[in-house]
């Protein structure tokens, strides 16, 4: 089983957001998105835009199912959880894949310390899968098929991810789920990412930008704060969620936390043609 390619004021954002009509495995025209009303704050997706597409509709018996996340640290996870519990399925457990050398999560390249406090601070626990560089898809399927069958994620029918409108990604993941006789959830899907991006400010999450791909964006931003101000910084034709892999972010504080998670920011370096910030766990607090 494969889930690999599986596992941020309002009116300064551009209208750069994806409608589910345009939604497809490559880049297309953005679309504008209507306002998103501030007093909305219970976070709820289905106030966004349309969830379910034709043949998404959720069974009882799909409602019982036990979930698991697929938890990279940034803020499409956060949301994802978000909108899970929202809607009374929430996750039984997040996993996550780390390199094996480092233990840093792959992609967002945030070193396991912080992804387990994330964890922890949201009240879930974690199964991290551990995957060497390069990673031959065989020892990738065997590493996952021993990650599920741990305790933490015994009994799990369905893994949720944070997609919001690759197409093609999302038909890998299903495909690949499948396979192992379990069902891919998407609870953002098709939710416009200009007014998601809004959302999860509005609702008082907290993330930082922590990997930048230097062909879409100023290599300067990586350790930037994902605010109204990163938003109206970016090119028009950057998604405000960076769902094509234009940026990444670490979330450290929102409404799925039940405490902030401490950090603080460390150099920047060059990995495979991306530019990262390093974000590391905040030092004790002196005695006063």
């Amino acid at each position: 089983m494969d889930v690999r390619a599986a596992a941020g004021s309002a009116s300064a954002v551009r209208s750069r957001g994806r409608s589910p009509a345009t939604a497809s495995g490559t880049a297309s025209a953005a679309s504008a998105c209507p306002p998103c009303p501030p007093a909305l704050r219970r976070w709820t997706p289905e106030r966004i835009a349309p969830r379910r597409r034709t043949g998404q509709t959720r069974s009882r018996a799909t409602l019982r199912r036990v979930i698991a996340l697929a938890w990279s640290g940034g803020k499409d996870s956060a949301l994802a959880l978000a909108a899970l519990r929202a809607a009374g399925t929430p996750p039984s457990a997040l996993m996550t894949t780390v390199d094996e050398a480092s233990g840093r999560a792959t992609m967002h390249w945030v070193g396991r310390e912080l992804i387990r406090a994330q964890a922890d601070a949201v009240g879930l626990p974690l199964v991290e899968v551990p995957l060497p560089r390069p990673c031959p898809n065989a020892v990738y399927e065997e590493r996952m098929r021993a990650a599920f069958a741990r305790p933490e994620l015994r009994g799990v029918r369905a893994v949720a991810f944070g997609d919001l409108f690759l197409a093609d990604i999302r038909a890998y993941r299903e495909a690949r789920l499948a396979e192992a006789g379990l069902e891919a959830r998407f609870p953002l899907w098709g939710a416009d990412t200009e007014a998601l991006a809004r959302r999860f400010l509005v609702d008082g999450f907290r993330a930082t930008v922590v990997c930048v791909d230097p062909r879409a964006l100023d290599p300067g931003e990586a350790g930037s704060a994902y605010d109204e101000a990163f938003l109206a910084r970016l090119p028009a034709d950057v998604d405000p969620c960076g769902e094509r892999g234009e940026f990444h972010t670490f979330v450290a504080d929102g409404p799925v936390f039940a405490r902030p998670v401490g950090f603080e920011l460390g150099p920047a370096a060059e990995r495979d043609g991306f530019r990262y910030r390093e974000v590391r766990p905040a030092p004790p607090a002196r005695p006063a």
